[in-house]
């Protein structure tokens, strides 16, 4: 094992100090290094030991993978816990460190403290890296109290801006910016699952970084329960961005031998936030498990006919769908026993014989009969107190105190900590799949964990049911591969890479007003890509905001995403049917180069026009949207410049149907738009091409392709 590791992938480099006894630091992370030699790492190690100053310790403070109090670091500790009061300051000393390319294990031990550590981290061949660390108690005796574990990644000083994220319901992951002042940017969730307001992705960079322009670092917790992230700068200049786990109290408690794993904490560098995001998308999509058949155009009833299920409906809804193109038709809520609304039913997980006398089959069946697959809502981690199920088991039910905690949306949760609750689910869901051609599973979770304690004794229990949720969808999709299932959570709560581990997609939100789509999927979309993002066409005047929009907004928003419908489109007129129709054939046509493509965004100077886009990975074409937010304060808008493509290639650049309305209502047309441009990229770059005047919640949409 070397003194110093360098990694270099996908323009990325990392340099590890692995000398001494005491646990790995980063000296660099960021801009590739090149072949460097060795004995500069040592020389760099050197350059970075900080002069001493007064009143500080007398000798440097190195910030480790995981930082330490006893080194004299006065920030948040990496591990916390404590044995009886005791034991609540780690030393750790390395044992052993193994590395092979891209991965480095390093196993230390704290004598003292009666504690093994694992340090695990690793860096894809595009530079993305992730770490964690597992901890286990070494007394042959005492338990030791685990209350958290928190690795790092130091940032640079010229990390002066902090970008995060949060939101609420219908309107989820929306920037937020503040300088990197000293002290802790800290964001705890205590939801028991990821949450609308979640960080996502925590981002610290050079001031004013955009999407294509300054240094960017950022981390995302791979976890779907509560959780914390950081970011921290001391009165010393020492500076870096941390995650893990939130344990509530008592919840994680090592018995003698006993292990607990931290979530993978993942951090990418990029030179603006494409680049950054580009890491995370192209590690997803280089996943075993990544979807890999092309994305089926969905409709789901939801939007269409509520609880109010009738199968002459459902049938005609069907047949529609199959005139306009859909690939697969979603049945939801409402299917189950008692389920006329949301006050009851939830946990009795079989079909209502009352609306459904001879089951799902006659509406399963004339779905397949179509040529479309067949998919299913359920919402299994919730349990109304008016069900079967909570009348025969209220002890199911997480629960502190003997109190039951407060009703949201008339729901509590479901303690899949009790194992008769975990088998309950597996059988009733099991079943349910084998007796029915379900090829999707669109699997909800509406509500946040509040008091949620395991019963009898009232321990908390986020942390169990969160690990047995991962274990209930692995051990249903081991027996029934071939089902997709989307992680849904009151909508977008439910966004990050630990469920996407487990699950083939994210539904983004419950709003499917195109306008706030537009801010939702673009910030999603630094973590997510396209394909794994749930983006619908709902109807002309949105159920969630009520503000009316055309057509083809809805769908241009849609397009980039995993498309489908949500809307009654029997009661569509035959114009706009023939529209969607012409919406989903692009989609179909497109979905190869939206699905493996490069995702970019333009930093334009106008707030009101955003331009994005899709760059197919071997830059031969690409699709762009202009899309008018609201109305600007510029007419015309200016140039617009169409990022990611190769400098050297000449691109024909034309309107794509039917996203290129815009010709039929300008009284005077922009010269460009009646006849294919060429310019090469490297132009399109830098300088850019006039947009055309819309008006506000309007888009066209750009089809560039190499002459």
């Amino acid at each position: 094992m070397t003194q110093y590791v360098h990694w270099r992938a996908g323009g990325v480099s990392l340099v590890l100090d692995c000398t001494g006894p005491r646990l790995p630091r980063i000296l660099h992370w960021g801009a590739d290094l090149g072949d460097a030699d060795p004995d500069e790492f040592a020389a760099l190690a050197f350059a970075s030991i900080p002069q001493p100053v007064s009143n500080t310790i007398d000798r440097p403070v190195p910030i480790s993978l995981l930082p330490e109090h006893a080194a004299g670091w006065l920030g948040t500790p990496g591990l916390t816990g404590h044995r009886d009061g005791g034991a609540f300051s780690t030393e750790f000393t390395v044992e052993r460190t193994t590395e092979e390319p891209g991965r480095l294990a390093v196993s230390a031990r704290d004598d003292a403290a009666g504690l093994g550590l694992l340090l695990e981290l690793e860096m894809t061949e595009d530079g993305l890296l992730r770490q964690r660390a597992t901890v286990t108690n070494r007394d042959p005796a005492a338990v030791f109290q685990l209350d958290g574990v928190l690795p790092v990644f130091p940032v640079p000083s010229e990390a002066t801006e902090i970008l995060d994220f949060t939101g609420r319901h219908l309107r989820e992951r929306i920037p937020q910016r503040q300088p990197f002042t000293v002290g802790t940017r800290l964001r705890e969730n205590r939801r028991g699952r990821t949450g609308a307001d979640a960080a996502t992705i925590l981002a610290a960079g050079a001031a004013g970084f955009g999407f294509a322009s300054g240094e960017v670092w950022g981390v995302h917790v791979a976890w779907s329960g509560n959780h914390r992230t950081l970011a921290e700068r001391t009165s010393t200049g020492a500076s870096l961005l941390g995650g893990g786990e939130l344990l509530l109290a008592g919840e994680v408690r090592l018995e003698p031998g006993g292990s607990y794993r931290s979530p993978w904490l993942y951090a990418s560098y990029g030179c603006g936030l494409d680049r950054m995001s580009s890491r995370f998308h192209r590690y997803l999509r280089g996943r075993p498990h990544h979807p890999r058949t092309p994305r089926p155009v969905i409709l789901n009833t939801w939007e269409a006919v509520y609880f109010q299920h009738d199968l002459a409906r459902l049938t005609e809804l069907a047949d529609v769908a199959a005139q306009v193109g859909v690939e697969r038709f979603v049945l939801d809520d409402g299917w189950f026993r008692h389920r006329r609304d949301d006050r009851a039913g939830l946990g009795d997980w079989y079909v209502d014989e009352t609306v459904w006398p001879k089951g799902l089959h006659p509406l399963v069946d004339h779905v397949r009969a179509l040529g479309m697959e067949f998919g299913l809502w359920v919402e299994p981690e919730m349990i109304n107190v008016d069900s079967d199920l909570a009348r025969a088991h209220p002890d199911w039910i997480l629960q502190t105190g003997g109190r039951l905690p407060p009703e949201a949306r008339h729901q509590q949760v479901l303690d899949l900590g009790q194992p008769g609750a975990y088998a309950y689910l597996l059988e009733r869901l099991d079943a349910l799949l084998t007796e029915y051609d379900i090829a999707y599973l669109k699997w909800d979770h509406n509500r946040d964990l509040i008091d949620a304690g395991h019963s009898p004794t009232g321990a908390a229990g986020v942390h169990v049911q969160t690990v047995e949720v991962y274990r209930l969808l692995d051990e249903l999709r081991e027996r029934h591969p071939a089902v997709e299932i989307e992680s849904c959570s009151s909508g977008g709560s439910r966004v990050d890479l630990g469920i996407l581990e487990h699950t083939d997609r994210i539904w983004t939100s419950d709003c499917n007003d195109a306008l706030e789509r537009q801010a939702i999927q673009r910030w999603t979309g630094l973590l997510v890509p396209p394909e794994l993002i749930g983006a619908h066409v709902g109807p002309t005047v949105s159920h969630t905001t009520g503000r009316v929009h055309t057509l083809d907004f809805r769908a241009g928003t849609a397009l980039f995403g995993h498309f489908g419908i949500e809307w009654d489109i029997t009661r569509a007129d035959p114009a706009d049917r023939e529209r969607l129709a012409a919406w989903i054939a692009l989609y179909k046509r497109m979905r190869g180069l939206l699905h493996t493509g490069t995702v970019v965004r333009a930093d334009h100077p106008d707030p009101s026009l955003w331009v994005h886009g899709v760059v197919a990975a071997d830059r031969s074409e690409a699709v762009y949207a202009l899309v008018a937010t609201a109305t600007s304060v510029w007419s015309p808008p200016g140039r617009v410049r169409l990022p990611g493509l190769d400098p050297d290639t000449v691109y024909a650049i034309s309107p794509l149907p039917p996203g290129d309305r815009l010709r039929e209502r300008m009284r005077h047309p922009l010269p460009w738009w009646k006849s294919e441009l060429r310019l090469r990229g490297r132009t399109l770059a830098a300088t850019g091409i006039q947009a055309p005047v819309q008006h506000p919640e309007r888009l066209v949409l750009l089809h560039v392709a190499a002459a």
